[in-house]
């Protein structure tokens, strides 16, 4: 009889698990058979209540990806390993009402540095260890567009988004000819902590769709920007 890790579809990684999109991410996951490994900055209750009678799929590991020797310490631990998927779920936001003109530098830092730095970190101390064939992905917002921002709003969330996407861009043309399919994904605008109560989505319908979408785009080497329905997003 074989096992159901024998079975599963694969190993994935979920940077950032322990709430809101990484935490639907990582159940969803754990839902449709894989092995995953969630990572959590501080409590990680809710993640091991949903891993409990899962044949032993989950795997929690404790990471503050702001943090380079965190990060570092992560990457020993899973030497080794072999992963089919990492999604880098990682964001935070300043004021809504902010400007430019009024956020204060340490702000537009913290943004910045959780939301475009750190994830690209991730992946640069990671990468080595996803498949051949496999998918690295992260999690970005359709704020990110450039093109699309006609109406303003959310400058700094927006600005770090962008540069998000552009740093993985960067880091797709320094990695040319690889085998693997990178994705910027835009979840939509979901009803969590961070999107507040007034979103259009809920979880259940952004996620399981955009776990679709990813699944989808398995085996096609090169970037995409693409949204929770696997429309592309004008960069």
């Amino acid at each position: 009889m074989t096992s159901s890790a024998e079975n599963s579809p694969g190993t994935c990684l979920v940077i950032g698990a322990s709430r809101g999109l990484g935490l639907a991410l990582a159940e969803q996951y754990l839902e449709r058979g894989w092995r995953v490994i969630g990572t959590v900055r501080g409590d990680g209750t809710k993640l091991e209540a949903f891993g409990a009678g899962k044949q032993g799929r989950l795997e929690i590991e404790t990471v503050d990806i702001t943090e380079p020797g965190q990060v570092a310490t992560l990457r020993t631990r899973l030497n080794g390993r072999a992963l089919d998927l990492v999604v880098v779920n990682a964001g935070v936001k300043n004021d809504d009402r902010e400007t430019i003109a009024d956020v204060s530098t340490e702000e537009f830092v913290r943004v910045m540095v959780t939301n475009a730095l750190s994830p690209l970190r991730v992946i640069e101390a990671l990468e080595a260890l996803v498949s051949p064939g496999g998918t690295i992905a992260v999690m970005s917002s359709g704020q990110g567009s450039v093109s699309n921002n006609e109406s303003g709003g959310y400058e700094v969330y927006r600005a770090s988004k962008a540069a998000l996407n552009t740093l993985m861009r960067s880091f797709a043309a320094r990695h040319a000819g690889d085998g693997r399919t990178l994705l910027l994904l835009a979840p939509g605008w979901v009803r969590t902590e961070m999107g507040g109560p007034d979103a259009r989505l809920s979880i259940a319908e952004s996620i399981p769709r955009l776990v679709d979408t990813i699944e989808a785009q398995r085996g096609k080497p090169g970037l995409r920007y693409l949204d929770y329905r696997g429309q592309t997003v004008p960069w």
